[in-house]
Formats: structure tokens, sequence, C-alpha cells
């Protein structure tokens, strides 16, 4: 009997002692700038952006200096579309470190959704500038896209090119060579950058649709058809919708009329903006992700 009334003083000890260093724990927690900057990139990463700033704002105000927290709080009021405050946001990261290139980049994506057109090309040179950025691709795809919007043609190959040869499967970058290339008169190379987009990303449906069209003005039917119909039950958008199946009635032979005009080559490189493309914001975002287990804290 004194052996089980020990045993289970012993237990209740042992409990005691598991609660006690529980509550230490999350005390530390509460207090680690570091630990609540990763948990609000966890609910980032999980589109929760209303407590990701939450957690992101404890992270600053146990380190007001914690560059990193700053640039991840822009990109956050970015997703919200609070261009102003990520604004603050990330040009408060780049005084705290003005070597923090991601910041650099990110600031240009945000100028650029404001039409701060010549800010933004200086952001994404600046970075550029920087060697040893890890995401290098993403300014030079970022100036591509930019000339690209301005008919700058010439600069926009010249730069979706270096992005691509960093990173060959940045299937975004093959997408706008495709649209670059359209924009040139060249629909086969157009062709051979959107089948290597959706090879990559075979779901992708903004990336299939440009295929599918490039397909259809190069009178690809079948390959159109085949592209367009397995996208179809994929897409959201009832706008898109609407443009898929108007391609398809023309290939069936069915009036001309339910399809838009093809007057204007924009229809094809931005009809499925609105679907799950990653944008420069997301994919600056992904980039911004492999700093969650940073050491330093600034």
């Amino acid at each position: 009997m004194k052996m089980k009334s020990a045993l289970i003083v012993f237990a209740c000890l042992g409990l005691t002692f598991c609660a006690s260093s529980q509550s230490k724990l999350a005390r530390s927690r509460e207090r680690d700038p570091q630990y609540q900057y990763n948990v609000g990139l966890f609910y980032l990463n999980s589109n929760s952006v209303d407590e990701a700033i939450r957690y992101l704002n404890k992270s600053l105000s146990l380190n007001p200096r914690y560059f990193l927290a700053w640039n991840a709080l822009g990109l956050a009021q970015s997703m919200k579309g609070n261009f102003q405050e990520a604004t603050a946001a990330l040009l408060k990261s780049l005084e705290i470190n003005p070597q923090f290139t991601e910041a650099r980049n990110n600031l240009g994506t945000i100028y650029r959704e404001l039409r701060f057109v010549d800010k933004a090309e200086e952001q994404f040179k600046k970075a550029l500038e920087d060697e040893n950025y890890a995401s290098r691709e993403l300014p030079y795809y970022n100036l591509a896209d930019l000339y690209y919007s301005m008919d700058r043609i010439d600069e926009a190959y010249e730069n979706i090119q270096r992005a691509i040869q960093i990173k060959k499967r940045l299937a975004m970058a093959h997408d706008l060579k495709g649209r670059i290339l359209e924009r040139k008169g060249d629909i086969g190379g157009a062709i051979d950058s959107y089948e290597e987009a959706v090879k990559q990303v075979p779901n992708e449906t903004h990336f299939g649709f440009n295929l599918g069209a490039a397909y259809f003005k190069n009178n690809e039917f079948e390959k159109a058809r085949e592209l367009l119909e397995r996208i179809s039950p994929l897409v959201k958008d009832q706008e898109t919708k609407d443009k898929i199946k108007g391609y398809l009635d023309i290939i069936k032979g069915k009036s001309e009329d339910q399809v838009p005009s093809f007057q204007s080559s924009r229809y094809f490189f931005w009809a499925g903006v609105s679907l799950s493309m990653e944008t420069p914001i997301e994919a600056s975002f992904r980039a911004a992700i492999s700093l969650s287990m940073a050491p330093g804290t600034g």
C-alpha cells in the first residue's frame, strides 16, 4: 500500500513538473519575437491574413527592429490590398537593414500595384545589384512583366530570359515568355513556352487557357479542344468559362458571334488573370517563407 501511495505521489509530482515546464515554455514563447514571427508566417501561408498580422505585430512589439517581421507584415498587408500600409512596412524593413534585398523586391512589386512605374523599376534594378540575392529570378521576372505592360518588348524578353536561366522551373516565367513571344509575332515559340509552363503546373488554368488559345490561333484546333475541355471544369471564373465555351463552339463549327473578337491580342494574354495564377506578390511571399526559421532577429 505504501508503494502504491509513493507511486501516486511521484506521478502527481511528475504532472506538476510537466505543467510547470509547459507554462514556462508558453511564457517564453510569448516573449520570443522570432516565435511570434514564425507563427505569423504560418498563418500567412495558410491564407489567414488577419491572424498573421496579429502575430507579426506582436513580434514587432517585442522587437521593433526585426526587419524580417516588417517584411512579412508588408506582404500580409499587400494581400489585403492595403498597399499604403504595405509600403510603410517594407520601407521600415529597409530602413533597419538596407541590404535586405527581399524587401526591396517586394517594395517594387507594391509600387507596381500602385502604378508608380518608375519607382518599381528602380527597386527591381536595385534588387539585381545584389549578386548574393538567392531569388534573383524574381526581380528579373518583375522587370520583364513591367516592361511587357509598357510594350517595351525587347527589354521584357531580355529579362524573362535571364529569369529562366536562373530558375528553369519557374512556370510563371515560361508563361510570361509565351505572352511576350506572342506580342513579337512568334506563335510557335509562344506555344513552346506555354507548353513548358503547363508541363510544370498541369492544373494551372491560366497557363492552360493561354496555351489553348495559342493552339487555336495556330490552327491546331484538336489540341486546343482537348486542352480547353480538360481545364474547363477546373475554372472557377464564369467569364473565362464563357470564353472557353466560345472557343469550343467555334471548333465545333458553331457561330463565331459567341466568342470575343480576336483583334485584341491582350485578350489572350490576360483573360485568365483572375484565376489562381501565382502573382508577383505571392511569388515574393513564397520566397520569404524560406526565411521563416532564420536565426537572427535583427
